[in-house]
């Protein structure tokens, strides 16, 4: 449905250290990444969270598919833009695709449900955060708000993909 863009939170609300926000264009969808604006904010609608957050975590994940070899990432073990991981998941779809970017926003709306009912009496923005760090590192390694990121990759995973996302979100997504 159109316009619950802000279910999980609202992303311009979500703190963030800030420090990855310059690299989030060179990096990513800027000039890499455009020609999926169209089906990540169709896909991102349509489960209710923000494009810019789904377009945050690709391009954190694959720099907009830039990192990847043959649509892989992270030694052969994650697939596609949103590498997802095949020891987890199911693959789906080719590696830029709409089902593709599907499966990644609900593994990431999954981990944001997790982390509501993990922490119920965090801010709807501190669970979408979580659920952020989650997507990266499991619901298992989210303990506190502080420290959700002790554990991601380099230790700054939702720093990072909100930092990005605020990026995205004032560049159209």
């Amino acid at each position: 449905p159109l316009g619950c863009s802000n279910f999980y939170g609202n992303i311009a609300n979500v703190e963030t250290t800030g420090a990855s926000e310059r690299t989030a264009k060179p990096e990513g969808l800027g000039y890499a990444g455009g020609c999926y604006l169209k089906t990540i904010t169709k896909v991102a609608n349509s489960k209710c969270v923000s494009p810019s957050v789904v377009a945050a975590v690709i391009s954190r994940e694959s720099h907009a598919g830039t990192a990847l070899k043959d649509g892989w990432g992270d030694h052969g073990n994650a697939f596609g833009l949103m590498q997802i991981d095949k020891r987890y998941h199911q693959i789906h779809g080719a590696w830029n695709s709409e089902e593709h970017i599907k499966q990644g926003t609900d593994i990431l709306c999954q981990s944001i449900n997790d982390i509501q009912k993990k922490f119920p009496t965090w801010s709807k923005e501190q669970q979408l955060k979580g659920g952020i760090s989650a997507y990266n590192a499991g619901t298992r390694n989210v303990r506190t708000y502080e420290g959700m990121d002790v554990g991601t990759t380099h230790n700054d995973y939702a720093n990072d993909v909100v930092a990005r996302a605020k990026f995205f979100q004032r560049h159209g997504y």
